[in-house]
């Protein structure tokens, strides 16, 4: 049985997609991020760099967060966001939609790095040690269209000839890595996938206690999280957003902590997602 739940709701408490969202030519910039946790969590811990980005570029800053990844896809579509802070697999899915291209990625202060890994994890407790493990186990899966909470993770059970909708009891998608920890912790599902800086950061908060957990699996390295733009914005724009991003220095950046600052980087560092999508016979088509 597969089942999904979408949590959080819109931290502006307007729709992403609502017409009152009016902006002088030019004067604004709106600003789309995923819910990797819960949403007002999400804008919360987001605000130093939206207001270091407002503060280097000069644009008034409005920043939103939607109930499930889609949504910030399709408000890129509708040309309701002119930039957005997407996974590595939901940049993948939007750029089969829309014309959007990565343009900035953050470097981590912890670890110096601009990667970080999708993990299985499960209680010590639950017995569960390897991949075989999981058959007959209730699931959850983060969202679709999550990188490190879907798409890597389904790969690798994939190469370990496991199917998910064959192999496992249940499988649900609770629209957020932090709900994955919260799912674990608490008995309400066996296993889930979660990204491993997000696991630190529910550890640290003392949502779940580290001594506890059981890494199942782990992934290969996964390009971070990138910025991206609407291709139709003016070349200006662009230069003035990009400029505004590279010149952040250590802030904290929602889920991934406090960085060193922000990198270039291109839709061609996101191929080894792309091509992780084929490993799991994840038709991107039919995702969006």
């Amino acid at each position: 049985m597969i089942t999904r739940r979408s949590l959080g709701v819109l931290a502006t408490g307007a729709a992403l997609a609502a017409p009152s969202i009016v902006r002088a030519q030019q004067q604004t910039l709106r600003v789309g991020l995923i819910p990797s946790e819960d949403s007002r969590a999400m804008l919360a811990q987001s605000k130093d760099i939206l207001d270091a980005v407002e503060k280097n570029s000069g644009l008034k800053v409005q920043g939103f967060v939607a109930t499930d990844y889609n949504g910030v896809i399709e408000a890129l579509r509708a040309k309701h966001l002119d930039i957005a802070y997407l996974g590595p697999f939901s940049y993948v899915l939007a750029t089969t939609v829309t014309p959007v291209e990565a343009f900035a990625i953050a470097e981590t202060a912890k670890a110096g790095r601009t990667f970080y890994h999708s993990q299985i994890i499960a209680l010590k407790t639950s017995g569960i040690k390897e991949l075989n493990d999981l058959k007959g186990k209730n699931f959850a899966f983060v969202d679709p269209a999550s990188t490190s909470g879907y798409a890597f993770p389904l790969a690798g059970l994939i190469k370990a000839g496991i199917d998910p909708k064959r192999d496992f009891k249940t499988v649900l998608f609770t629209g957020a890595h932090d709900a994955n920890a919260l799912a674990v912790a608490n008995g309400k599902v066996d296993a889930a996938t979660i990204a491993d800086r997000i696991l630190d950061a529910a550890v640290a908060k003392g949502h779940i206690k580290a001594e506890l957990i059981q890494v199942v699996w782990r992934s290969a390295p996964i390009p971070e999280s990138p910025m991206v733009w609407r291709k139709d914005l003016s070349a200006e724009f662009k230069a003035k957003v990009k400029a505004a991003f590279l010149s952040i220095k250590d802030l904290n950046w929602s889920d991934q902590g406090k960085l060193n600052g922000f990198k270039e980087t291109s839709d061609q560092a996101y191929d080894v997602v792309r091509e992780t999508a084929k490993l799991a016979n994840i038709d991107l088509k039919k995702q969006k």
